[in-house]
């Protein structure tokens, strides 16, 4: 029920993740609400920074639901690669992040193939430019923060390795250097 009750709801972002303690015969509805609340009261301290993001909360929610499973590390990692999406979508490059096929299609980047790279689909981040349509999870209040207010670098491209070490490039040439040595 809860699980239907979401995909239904539009509230997919906006359901802080946390530890609560429910009641067996809790309704999906109020599991619901209580984690809508949950994410009101943890975003609250930070409305003033959101209003002068000049960034709606709905486009804050979404590239913070991308930082959570594309950075799933430090603060500092995740303003980084926050950084880094927001530069791209200003200079209208596609994302090309990984996560939303988890999302969609439930392959990570290890097991996405080139055509899944070149799928029609509204969550395709590396055919479409822009945010995907929704948020692809329920990100924690780091990820919120660093969608908030990213680091601004030089660096355009980031990647991780298997045991979630982040290197980044200025370019693509700086790129593909990291993917060689750090994905074998």
């Amino acid at each position: 029920d809860f699980i239907s009750e979401v995909e239904s709801s539009g509230f997919e972002g906006y359901l802080f993740p946390d530890t609560y303690f429910f009641l067996p015969n809790t309704k999906a509805s109020d599991v619901i609400l209580t984690m809508r609340e949950s994410f009101a009261r943890q975003v609250a301290p930070f409305e003033e920074d959101i209003l002068n993001s000049g960034k709606s909360m709905n486009d804050l929610v979404i590239m913070a639901s991308i930082v959570e499973d594309e950075a799933n590390s430090s603060i500092d990692t995740k303003r980084i690669v926050a950084g880094i999406l927001w530069k791209r979508l200003r200079i209208e490059m596609p994302l090309q992040v990984d996560a939303p096929f988890v999302y969609y299609n439930g392959k990570n980047s290890y097991t996405l193939t080139s055509e899944d790279l070149k799928e029609d689909h509204p969550y395709n981040t590396y055919v479409n430019k822009g945010l995907p349509p929704t948020a692809i999870t329920n990100p924690g209040i780091d990820s919120i923060r660093a969608a908030i207010a990213p680091t601004n670098t030089d660096y355009l491209y980031f990647m991780s390795d298997k045991s979630g070490n982040m290197y980044y490039a200025a370019d693509f040439e700086g790129h593909q250097r990291n993917r060689e040595r750090y994905l074998r």
